[in-house]
């Protein structure tokens, strides 16, 4: 058999699983050497996918809107159009469950699924000591959402899992899966709140009638939680519930910081071709700031607070296919027209769903700005594994005390979501304060290594 498989690839560092949204060939039709088969969506991007080699797309197996792991056969291609490829679908066709299995279920796994489990998780990443623990406690780390470094499984995801997961007799599990009832709605009453016998058949006898209530109204819309919008989801999740978090706000006179970008945007307006703007600025004076305080500049690694070498800084953008955010990598060591540059150029690709995964990870600090829509102040969340979040409110005239006079100056508030787990509020206030110094007096960056031009 002259067979060769399509593989779902793996479009960045950080890409586990990928949803064919589309195929454009049918199974039949001729296909050539590096012409489009199918459209992938990551977590980030869509992407086209070409063909590895000329022939004839003889079976897909995977279809539209399936998610699956990265590196496995989606398709196989044929040099003769009604070549015999039976032998080989037998033994490769895979199919990956979209939520975590029961014991029931797992228990019917086909071959073909239980290989495809395996080659997920040995794909999975995590650090010694949650392997460790993982192992002494019985849990399959296919189950559990990393928080570490690029998804990496950490020590505390096993112990989140573990309190997460009800703690039940083998009886009562037993009785559970006959009776269909679902463990996490029961409410344990035995030792320590285990779920017992009696608290599942309580719990599987059917409800005494209620009367007739009026019928709810009918939705107008169901919007599914997938694809960004269920990473969005868990992500911010996790960063609300997975940390300690606390956000300080600081109001700032902006007034040289907004005449410093006017005198830039003037004469930096023919060599870049469009306007400097206020994030520029903001990405700049950020990762300088972050070079002072490397101990924002951070991530927590299981029981240790890493500090990072290389200052990667990402801004929240909203677009179509909702938040993503574009990271503009060394911002410490580029000049300002470089950052603008590379930043207009990431969010173009990001909006119109070209960007490639690694183009929106790995940040080690974010910034959301949201003035433009009149916001004044807010909490953002962070973003795992990073240690902070910057909130940009708008720019605004206010009445304000200047050299001891009333005047109208140029006024914004900034709001710094920190995890306390890694720094107390004082060095957090810090950094912010430092932000601050750099808006309102924006020529101290010329002082200093890194300089605006």
């Amino acid at each position: 058999m002259a067979i060769k498989e399509v593989i779902l690839p793996k479009l960045g560092q950080t890409m586990e699983f990928g949803t064919i949204i589309e195929w454009l060939k049918q199974e039949g039709d001729p296909v050539q050497r590096g012409e489009v088969l199918f459209t992938v969506e990551s977590d980030k991007a869509t992407l086209e996918v070409e063909s590895p080699t000329k022939g004839y797309l003889r079976k897909i197996l995977v279809l539209a809107g399936e998610e699956r792991p990265v590196l496995i056969p989606v398709a196989l291609i044929t040099k003769e159009v009604d070549e015999d490829i039976s032998g080989y679908e037998a033994g490769t066709r895979v199919a990956i469950q979209d939520k975590p299995p029961t014991e029931q279920a797992v228990a019917a796994q086909t071959p073909e699924i239980q290989k495809a489990s395996e080659i997920s998780r040995e794909r999975i990443f995590s650090s010694p000591r949650a392997r460790k623990l993982a192992h002494e406690k019985g849990v399959d780390l296919v189950l559990v959402a990393g928080s570490g470094p690029k998804g990496r499984i950490v020590e505390r995801d096993i112990v989140s899992f573990l309190e997460s997961t009800p703690k039940v007799t083998p009886v009562a599990r037993r009785v559970a899966e006959r009776a269909g009832v679902d463990l996490r709605a029961v409410t344990g009453t035995g030792p320590g709140g285990r779920i017992t016998k009696v608290d599942v058949e309580g719990a599987a006898v059917p409800a005494a009638p209620v009367p007739a209530v009026a019928a709810a109204p009918m939705p107008a819309a169901e919007v599914p939680m997938s694809g960004v919008r269920a990473v969005i989801a868990r992500r911010m999740h996790a960063g609300h519930s997975e940390t300690a978090p606390v956000t300080l706000t600081m109001e700032v006179d902006a007034t040289e910081f907004v005449a410093l970008r006017e005198r830039l945007r003037a004469s930096l307006a023919d060599e870049l071709g469009f306007d400097i703007g206020y994030n520029d600025l903001l990405i700049k004076l950020v990762a300088r700031a972050l070079r002072e305080f490397p101990y924002v500049n951070a991530r927590l690694d299981g029981n240790v607070i890493v500090q990072l070498s290389e200052v990667h800084i990402a801004l929240a953008v909203d677009t179509e296919r909702g938040l993503l955010v574009p990271v503009v990598r060394n911002a410490d060591r580029k000049e300002l027209a470089e950052v603008a540059t590379e930043l207009r150029q990431v969010i173009e690709r990001a909006r119109a769903g070209t960007a490639l995964p690694d183009e929106l990870s790995g940040s080690t600090f974010t910034i959301t700005n949201l003035g433009m829509f009149g916001i004044d102040a807010f909490t953002p969340i962070i973003s795992l594994p990073e240690a902070a979040i910057l909130g940009v409110g708008r720019i605004k005239d206010c009445a304000a005390v200047a050299n001891s006079e009333i005047a109208v100056r140029k006024m914004m508030w900034l709001s710094l979501t920190f995890d306390h787990r890694l720094m107390d509020g004082v060095p957090a206030a810090r950094f912010l304060q430092r932000i601050k110094q750099f808006i309102e007096e924006p020529y101290l960056l010329l002082a200093s290594r890194g300089n605006l031009p």
